[in-house]
């Protein structure tokens, strides 16, 4: 067993969105945010359509249920943490249903 690579919720978001945009081979998006393996991707594809994106936050190995985070977070850091993904989740929602539009069109 090597060395855990731990990502980021930011690189976990654009890869959510760039598997979801379609435009890029999940070997380019490997490639384009150095993701090692691609079974991390499935995992993060699979907690984006479980509506489980909070856990986009957990250090590996460490589970919670949403609002519950690490104990150390304030109220408002929990608050400001789910703003984010609702923004995140919003922008990805909005482009996905601009391309369904496009490719209805098309």
């Amino acid at each position: 067993m090597g060395k855990k690579n731990v990502y980021t919720k930011e690189i976990k978001w654009a890869v959510v969105k760039d598997k979801l945009e379609g435009k890029l081979t999940t070997k380019e998006i490997m490639e384009k945010h150095n993701i090692k393996n691609v079974s991390q991707i499935k995992t993060w594809m699979k907690l984006y359509k479980n509506g489980e994106m909070y856990r986009f936050d957990q250090p590996i190995g460490k589970q919670y249920t949403f609002g519950h985070g690490p104990e150390s977070l304030s109220k408002d850091e929990r608050i400001n943490n789910q703003l984010t993904h609702l923004k995140m989740e919003n922008e990805i929602l909005k482009k996905y249903l601009a391309m369904r539009k496009e490719s209805i069109k098309g």
